[in-house]
């Protein structure tokens, strides 16, 4: 009973409030459906319009990276023609290193050579200890033997030196070449990705944009430009040094075998000297020996005159102090008497004449004999200087050739 008079308690709308909520009812369903046509044709428009827009930026990186990955490629070629010219060069370097060591190496007996004779040299005696030739061919030649090896040294250490910056030169195109390849690892890699391609996550964690330093295109390009251009300024200054080390080691070459060749020149011309002195000194003495022989057989001949006129002498005296004998009258000065007076006088005088000259013959005798041992002695000072230069310095320098280094 009492839920029909609720019933019957509700309201009543009119025909009109009907028909006009139904047109209510009609015009919000079509709004929707406009709204969702509208809707569905904005979507149909942005997956068209945003397909589009990534096959485009898709393939304008596709053509960006294949720009990119020539670049990469192109400096990577110039990378390695400079590396390995490099390479080559610290090579040759190396080889011309190995020349001036070599080089250095083979002053020390040179030198030790030259010290020696210079040290043997010192060893003559007397008049022979002189500063001649050879020993002031001996003296420029240790000058310019001490004077290549400094010079040869300060080259090694430039050497040295330019093998460091080239090494160095090289490192860092090495790294830079390695830098080079992996890029062009990557960017190939992002090159031959697409949307159809295996194991891309599909998830993709976001890129920092901030924390790493980013490099232009420009400072790309001049990092790369400024490491050939270090290796090829290293080249240049490589080739300059092997080309001025190369004229440098045929000069001091050349100087080396100048100032051998000077020395022996000197040494053979001193030997030639010597050795006529020594002849000269032998043909005087022999000489010398031959007149002390003359001498000697002068003064035996003196000697025996002498021994031969004391007997006249002796008799002429005997007869004058016999007839000194003689009584009174008979003790006259007659022409026996002069005459006897007169021998023995000659006599005396030819035997003080004889006297003297017996002496002045001793005196010339002793002076030969003085003369002798000078000569002998001289013979021997000139025996042993030719010993000295001709069997040991001759003997040391003999092994010693110059070549070119």
């Amino acid at each position: 009973m009492s839920r029909l008079r609720l019933v019957e308690m509700q309201p009543k709308f009119l025909m009109s409030d009907w028909h006009q909520a139904n047109r209510m009812h009609y015009g919000n369903v079509e709004a929707k459906r406009l709204q969702s046509e509208r809707l569905v044709a904005e979507s149909q428009r942005l997956v068209e319009e945003s397909d589009k827009a990534t096959q485009r930026m898709q393939q304008e990186v596709n053509q960006r990276l294949e720009w990119r990955i020539k670049d990469i490629r192109f400096w990577k070629q110039e990378l390695e023609l400079k590396l390995n010219d490099m390479v080559e060069e610290i090579e040759t370097l190396l080889t011309t290193k190995t020349r001036v060591e070599r080089a250095l190496e083979s002053c020390s007996e040179p030198l030790r050579v030259t010290l020696q004779c210079m040290l043997e040299r010192e060893k003559r005696v007397g008049i022979d200890l002189v500063h001649d030739d050879v020993e002031r061919e001996l003296i420029k030649e240790k000058e310019v033997i001490e004077g290549v090896s400094a010079l040869l040294q300060r080259t090694l250490e430039q050497i040295n030196e330019q093998i460091r910056l080239n090494r160095s030169v090289k490192y860092y195109l090495e790294k830079d070449l390695r830098d080079k390849v992996q890029a062009e690892q990557i960017d190939d890699y992002c090159s031959n990705l697409s949307n159809t391609s295996i194991n891309i996550p599909h998830t993709v964690a976001p890129i920092p944009t901030t924390g790493r330093a980013t490099v232009t295109p420009k400072e790309w390009e001049q990092f790369s430009d400024l490491n050939m251009s270090k290796a090829e300024r290293e080249k240049n200054n490589s080739v300059s040094l092997r080309v001025l080390v190369d004229s440098l080691l045929e000069q001091t070459a050349s100087d080396m075998r100048k100032a051998h060749q000077a020395v022996g020149t000197a040494l053979e011309l001193c030997i030639q000297e010597t050795k006529s002195a020594k002849c000269q000194l032998e043909e005087n003495l022999a000489k010398v020996l031959e007149e002390m022989a003359r001498q000697e057989k002068s003064m035996a001949s003196l000697r025996a005159a002498i021994e031969d006129k004391r007997a006249p002498l002796s008799v002429a005296q005997e007869r004058l102090a016999a007839r000194s004998q003689r009584p009174r009258i008979e003790l006259c000065h007659d022409s026996p008497q002069a005459q006897l007076y007169a021998e023995v006088q000659k006599l005396d005088g030819h035997i003080q004449r004889l006297n003297r000259s017996l002496f002045q013959s001793e005196v010339e005798l002793r002076a030969l004999r003085s003369s002798q041992l000078t000569l002998e002695e001289e013979i021997l000072v000139k025996a042993n200087s030719l010993y000295i230069d001709e069997v040991i310095c001759t003997q040391l320098r003999q092994p010693i050739v110059v070549q070119n280094f």
